[in-house]
C-alpha cells in the first residue's frame, strides 16, 4: 500500500468465492494490520493469539465467537479480543475486516 494516499477500505481486496483472501497492510517487530475479505460461508478455525486482536468490521457481517461466547458484528463495529483468548470467525454473509495486533 502506497504512504500518504488515500484508499477505501472496501478496495483493498476484492471477494474471492470460497475463500478467505488477506493483504497484510503493515508489518512491524511491533504489531500488525491486515485486511480480509471473507466470502459467505468461510471462517477461521478456533486458536489463540499471543496479542490483543482488534477486529474492525468494514463490510458485512460476522459471527465471532471468544471464549465461548457469540458476538454477531457488523459494518462499523469492533471487538478487542483479549490476549490467549481462543476465538474464530465466521462469514454470516461475506464480510471484510481490518485485524490490528499490537505486541
Amino acid at each position: 500500500m502506497d504512504r500518504a494516499k488515500p484508499v477505501k477500505m472496501t478496495e483493498l481486496s476484492e471477494y474471492q468465492k470460497d475463500a478467505i483472501v488477506s493483504r497484510t497492510i503493515i508489518d512491524r517487530k511491533t504489531g500488525t494490520v491486515t485486511f480480509f475479505a471473507f466470502d459467505e460461508g468461510q471462517g477461521l478455525s478456533e486458536h489463540t493469539a499471543p496479542f490483543d486482536a482488534l477486529v474492525q468490521i468494514i463490510e458485512g457481517e460476522a459471527e465471532v465467537k471468544v471464549s465461548q461466547v457469540i458476538f454477531n458484528l457488523k459494518e462499523g463495529e469492533l471487538l478487542l479480543i483479549p490476549t490467549g483468548a481462543p476465538h474464530e470467525l465466521k462469514a454470516v454473509k461475506r464480510f471484510k475486516m481490518l485485524l490490528t495486533m499490537i505486541r
